[in-house]
């Protein structure tokens, strides 16, 4: 009777076991499990490029970034260096480029680590204020300002550090800088770097990093936090947070139509991806990383349901030597008026360039072109024209429609 009863009691355990295994994959199955949105978007390959890149600057070195000043009247482009300079050339209109910013002595410049990021107050025109991004001696994050008063060269002495952030490692820095429609400064932080993020920084609601940031510059000292800033009365969370869940947020951009907000994030090993935030958003997204590489479940511990995390709008994988997406502009231009509308982007390591627009409410990548190029960065002129750089070459190109 005895051996009788364990036996049954064995195989009641042996049930629950089983249930147990049972609920347990189904659980993680459900994280692993992309939210509904998630739009899968292969890449389109034309027979012929629709978009030809034609030469407009060199002498660059390390290029990390292109921006303009948005004044209309003023049609420089201003290319940022990774070793620490700022240089300002006329496109097409000849002549070498001028510095307008040298602060090489306080910069730690090699492999994803330098100068990283820029842009121009709003009121550039009328205070000479600009902030960089730049990794400084110690390993930190630097967002600072700095004053050009004749708007040609600017005063190296007039630093004034915005934010420090310690980096653990040298990679997944970010870097990119920009101002919104809403007039507030946007700062875009990589995880820390390593590779998956070992300390989870980026879901880290009291870590900068793996984030993007919302500062008021126009106020306090240094910053205010705007008072619509999602986690501003929220005690477990660093109230500078807008959005989360980032890698490494290779370059930003906001549409200047529809003041959407694209942010292309570089992936781990499998996935590229882009996720676009409304223009009417009020913040607070989680995009994921690093619970998903893209759609992929990445590390689901610790992590929510799927719903919890937002998806982005389209992801590219590694094939044909893809690596390390670069984030560009939705094309608001007038010399072609057929790329209006096409948010353009490109990868660091086979030179693909591509752009993505939706049809019939699905999201659509296309191949525009092939080139030789590390794409780098991607700018925008006060016109709304736009320009990508050869990393290697130290060159810059502007993007055109093939058709004219």
């Amino acid at each position: 009777m005895e051996k009788r009863k364990r036996i049954g009691l064995l195989i009641i355990l042996g049930v629950v076991f089983v249930l147990v295994v049972v609920l347990t994959i189904v659980l993680l199955t459900t994280l692993r499990k992309p939210t509904p949105e998630t739009n899968k978007t292969p890449i389109v390959t034309l027979k012929k490029p629709v978009v030809t890149t034609t030469h407009v600057g060199a002498g660059f070195d390390a290029p990390t970034a292109i921006v303009s000043t948005g004044n209309t009247s003023d049609k420089r482009l201003f290319v940022v260096e990774r070793e620490g300079r700022i240089m300002s050339f006329t496109p097409n209109e000849g002549g070498a480029p001028q510095v307008f910013l040298d602060i090489r002595d306080r910069i730690q410049a090699s492999g994803e680590m330098g100068l990283l990021g820029l842009a121009f107050h709003p009121d550039f025109q009328k205070n000479g204020d600009f902030f960089v991004n730049y990794i400084d001696k110690s390993q930190n994050t630097v967002i600072a300002r700095f004053n050009s008063p004749d708007k040609a060269m600017a005063e190296t002495g007039s630093e004034k550090k915005i934010l420090v952030v310690k980096q653990p490692y040298s990679n997944h820095n970010g870097g990119d800088l920009l101002f919104g429609p809403d007039g507030y400064l946007y700062a875009a932080l990589g995880d820390g770097g390593s590779a998956g993020d070992p300390e989870n920084r980026a879901q880290d609601m009291n870590s900068l990093l793996g984030k993007l940031l919302r500062l008021d510059i126009n106020k306090g000292d240094p910053y205010a936090i705007p008072v619509t800033n999602p986690f501003k009365n929220d005690g477990n969370a660093r109230a500078e947070i807008w959005a989360s869940g980032l890698r490494n947020p290779w370059r930003v951009s906001f549409d200047k139509k529809t003041g959407e907000l694209y942010i292309a994030d570089v992936g781990q090993g499998k996935l590229e991806e882009v996720n676009v935030q409304k223009a009417d958003s009020k913040g607070g997204e989680n995009y994921g990383w690093r619970c998903f590489e893209g759609t992929l479940s990445y590390n689901p511990t610790g992590c929510q349901e799927a719903s919890k995390y937002v998806a982005p709008i389209l992801e590219y994988n590694h094939d044909e030597n893809r690596c390390s997406i670069t984030g560009g502009y939705v094309y608001r231009g007038t010399a072609h008026p057929a790329l209006n509308g096409k948010y353009f982007y490109g990868d660091f390591c086979n030179g693909q360039l591509f752009f993505a627009e939706q049809r019939d409410g699905k999201w659509i990548q296309t191949q525009a072109a092939k080139t030789d190029f590390a794409i780098s960065a991607f700018g925008q002129d006060s016109s709304g024209e736009l320009y990508l750089a050869d990393f290697n070459s130290g060159t810059i190109h502007t993007l055109a429609d093939s058709a004219n």
